[in-house]
C-alpha cells in the first residue's frame, strides 16, 4: 500500500478532476523500476529546503522512500506505477509553481499591491519535454529564479542553517554593566560575543578571548552593525545586543521569507528599473542586459513612518517629472498639522510659502480663520509654492498610483545621516534626486545634468513627460545578500510577520494539494 502522504496527494488529485491524473502518462518507470529521472526528481523534492521551501509540502520524504523501495524490490505492478507516477508528477508541478511564482499571492497580503501575477507555467509540458529530451536535471535547474540575489540568498540560507544549534548561542548574552559598552571596558559576555562574531564571519578566528573590549573586537562589532542596519560606531548598546542575541534559526526564517518575496518580484521584466527597498532605506536604479542586472545608482531614501504613515508596496510606471513643483498639502496633513500650526502662528503662512487654492482655482495668499474652516471642510486646499522651503525640494518623480505616492527631493538633508529613516508621511525622499533624474532622462539627450539642475532651481513649476516610462517597484526585503555578505534589517512594518503567518497557515493541517478545487497548477 502507498504511504499515507502519497495517498492523500492522490486523493486530492481525484477531487480536482485534473490534468494531473493524466500526468501518469509521463514515463517514470521502465520494466517496473523507477527511472534515473524519477529518482533524481525525488531528490530534488527532498532538497526543496535549499530554496526555502518545505519538502513536506511535496510529500517528498514519502515519495523518496517509496521510490527507493520500488528500485530495490520486485518490479512494481501497473497500478502502483500509475499511482506513484501521478503522485510524483503532481508533487513536481506544485514544486515548480511554488519555486517560480511563490506560495502565496502578495496581493492578498498587502492592500493595493498591484504587482502583476506572473503567468502560469505549463508545468506538465515542461516535465514531459524534459523527460523526452533526457534533460530533467537541467530543466529543473533552469526553473529556478535566475537572479544573482536569489543565488546569493541560497548560499546565505545554507550558511545560516549550518549555524543552527551552534554552541555560541546556547545562552543569551549577559546584561551590559551600564547602558553601553565602549572600547577598553570589561564585560562578562566578551568571550561569548567573540564566539558569535567568529561564527558569523565578522571576527577572524584564532585569537584568545580578550579581557577587555579591545580594538579587534570593536572592528568586528562595527562590521556586524554594518550588516544589521545599525549605526557602525563600535559601541555595544541595547539595539546591538538585541541583534547579537538573534539565534541562527530566526535568521534562517528571515532568509526564507526574503526568497519567497523575491519569487514575486519582477526584476527582469524591463530594460531599466527603479527599486526602493523599504527596510533597507535604499533606492537602486539598474539596467538589465542579457538577464544580467547592472546597478547604475544607489542612494539613501526616507520612507513613511512605521507607526502612522507607512509607505505602501507598489509596482507602477514613472511617466512624469515635475521640476520646481508645488506641494499640494494632503488633507490629512492639513487637518492634523498645517491648520493647527497656522492658528497658533499666522506668520507660518508667509515664511513657508503657503497659499490657499479655491474650488475655482483662485489663489489666496492671505490668512483668515474662514479660510482654515474651508480647508477643514474640504472646500479649499493648501499648497506650498516652489522654492527653497518647499517640502518636495526641486524635483518630483511621478508614477501615478491610487495612494498618491511619489519620489521627491527634500530640503531636510540631515535626516539622511540617520541609520533608521522612516520619517515621511508616506512618500519617498531622495538623497540624490538630480542623479536619479539623469538616470531617468538618459535617453532624452537635451536633458543634461546642468539643465536638470537649472530646472530644479528655477522656482517655476514645469512638467516633463518621459519618452519611455520607467518601472518603479517599492519592495520589502529584510535580507539583502550580495558579494558574499549578508545584510539583515529590521522588520520595519511587520510585513515579514504577516508573510510568515500566511505561509504557516497554508502549510497547516493538510498537504498543499489536499482539498483544493480546480486544476492543479
Amino acid at each position: 500500500m502507498l504511504p499515507l502522504p502519497v495517498r492523500k496527494l492522490l486523493f486530492a488529485l481525484s477531487l480536482c478532476g485534473t490534468t494531473a491524473l493524466a500526468s501518469a502518462q509521463l514515463q517514470w518507470f521502465e520494466a517496473g523500476q523507477p527511472t534515473n529521472e524519477a529518482m533524481h526528481a525525488a531528490r530534488v523534492l527532498a532538497a526543496a529546503g535549499e530554496h526555502g521551501l518545505d519538502p513536506a509540502d511535496y510529500a517528498a520524504p514519502a515519495l523518496q522512500s517509496r521510490l527507493a523501495a520500488a528500485a530495490d524490490g520486485p518490479a512494481a505492478g501497473e497500478l502502483e506505477q500509475r499511482e506513484l507516477g501521478a503522485a510524483l508528477t503532481a508533487a513536481l508541478q506544485r514544486y515548480l509553481t511554488d519555486l517560480q511564482r511563490g506560495r502565496v499571492d502578495p496581493r492578498q497580503l498587502h492592500a493595493g499591491f498591484n504587482l502583476p501575477r506572473r503567468p502560469g507555467v505549463d508545468t506538465l509540458g515542461l516535465l514531459g519535454d524534459a523527460l523526452a529530451a533526457r534533460r530533467l536535471p537541467q530543466a529543473l535547474r533552469e526553473a529556478e529564479p535566475q537572479l544573482p540575489m536569489y543565488a546569493n540568498l541560497r548560499h546565505a540560507l545554507a550558511r545560516y542553517r549550518g549555524l543552527e544549534g551552534h554552541p555560541a548561542w546556547a545562552a543569551r548574552l549577559p546584561p551590559l554593566p551600564a547602558r553601553k559598552l565602549v572600547a577598553g571596558q570589561a564585560w562578562a559576555g566578551l568571550a561569548a560575543m567573540a564566539r558569535r562574531l567568529e561564527a558569523l564571519g565578522d571576527l577572524e578566528p584564532g585569537h584568545a578571548a580578550p579581557e577587555r573590549f579591545d580594538a579587534r573586537l570593536v572592528d568586528a562589532l562595527q562590521a556586524f552593525q554594518e550588516r544589521h542596519g545599525l549605526t557602525p560606531d563600535g559601541v555595544l548598546g541595547a539595539a546591538t545586543l538585541r541583534e547579537l542575541d538573534v539565534v541562527p534559526a530566526a535568521r534562517v526564517r528571515q532568509i526564507e521569507l526574503a526568497m519567497e518575496r523575491l519569487r514575486w518580484t519582477p526584476l527582469l521584466q524591463a530594460p531599466r528599473m527603479i527599486v526602493v527597498n523599504i527596510p533597507e532605506f535604499v533606492l537602486r536604479a539598474y539596467e538589465v542586459s542579457d538577464h544580467r542586472i547592472d546597478v547604475r545608482l544607489t542612494m539613501k531614501v526616507i520612507v513613511g513612518k512605521a507607526l502612522r504613515t507607512r509607505t505602501p508596496l507598489l509596482a507602477e510606471a514613472m511617466r512624469f517629472i515635475e521640476f520646481s513643483p508645488y506641494w499640494n498639502v494632503p488633507p490629512s496633513i492639513a487637518r492634523d498639522e498645517t491648520v493647527p500650526r497656522l492658528r497658533r502662528d499666522p506668520g507660518y503662512l508667509q515664511r513657508e510659502g503657503l497659499e490657499f487654492v479655491t474650488p475655482s482655482g483662485q489663489v489666496v495668499t492671505t490668512l483668515d480663520p474662514s479660510y482654515l474652516e474651508a480647508v477643514l471642510r474640504g472646500d479649499w486646499r493648501i499648497r506650498q509654492r516652489p522654492g527653497p522651503q518647499n517640502a518636495l525640494g526641486g524635483i518630483k518623480f511621478v508614477f501615478p498610483n491610487n495612494a498618491n505616492i511619489y519620489l521627491h527631493d527634500t530640503p531636510a538633508r540631515r535626516l539622511f545621516e540617520r541609520e533608521r529613516r522612516d520619517f515621511s508621511h508616506g512618500c519617498i525622499r531622495l538623497e540624490a534626486p538630480a542623479a536619479l533624474a539623469r538616470f531617468v532622462l538618459r535617453d532624452q539627450p537635451p536633458w543634461t545634468g546642468d539643465r536638470i539642475r537649472e530646472a530644479m532651481d528655477a522656482g517655476v513649476a514645469s512638467t516633463l513627460r518621459l519618452e519611455q516610462p520607467v518601472p518603479v517597484l517599492i519592495a520589502y526585503s529584510t535580507v539583502v545578500a550580495r558579494t558574499g555578505t549578508v545584510y539583515f534589517y529590521r522588520d520595519l512594518y511587520g510585513h515579514d510577520a504577516v508573510l510568515d503567518r500566511a505561509l504557516r497557515q497554508r502549510a497547516a493541517g493538510l498537504p498543499p494539494l489536499h482539498g483544493r478545487k480546480g486544476p492543479v497548477p
